[in-house]
């Protein structure tokens, strides 16, 4: 069963670009709640914690530095279905291939400045908001 819970982040291209607001109206249109919200900016310490996952990456480095670039907007979102829903609200990696009216499509620079992120799954969507989010924020 789909969970209903799902992270996102603004990413630096797009708060630079002023489209923070843009895609909050985007997210909220399309049904979702926002449970927690912070505008911050993350130290490479942080940046580098977060992309664990990468490190072994070529891009890891640039990923970094492009993530501690400027201030991104993390957010928890709910809606039944959430995940998937979100996926398919922010379109393709590849803003040339996302579908018309898609948040990437709409607002990001390239495949590497993609605007947003969006959890890939359920577990992930949970681990990810623990990051920048207590319990209690996240569990609401």
């Amino acid at each position: 069963m789909a969970g209903n819970v799902t992270f996102t982040m603004i990413k630096p291209d797009a708060t630079a670009a002023g489209n923070t607001g843009k895609i909050l109206d985007k997210i909220i249109e399309a049904g979702f709640s926002i449970r927690a919200m912070k505008w911050t900016r993350l130290s490479k310490e942080e940046a580098g914690a977060f992309y664990a996952v990468h490190k072994e990456r070529p891009f890891f480095g640039e990923l970094v530095d492009y993530m501690t670039s400027g201030p991104i907007v993390a957010a928890i979102l709910v809606k039944d279905n959430a995940v998937e829903d979100f996926r398919k609200l922010i379109g393709a990696t590849d803003p040339t291939k996302a579908e018309e009216g898609t948040i990437r499509r709409m607002f990001a620079k390239s495949i590497a400045a993609n605007a947003v992120h969006g959890s890939d799954s359920d577990e992930n969507a949970l681990i990810e908001g623990a990051f920048y989010f207590t319990t209690r924020e996240h569990a609401q």
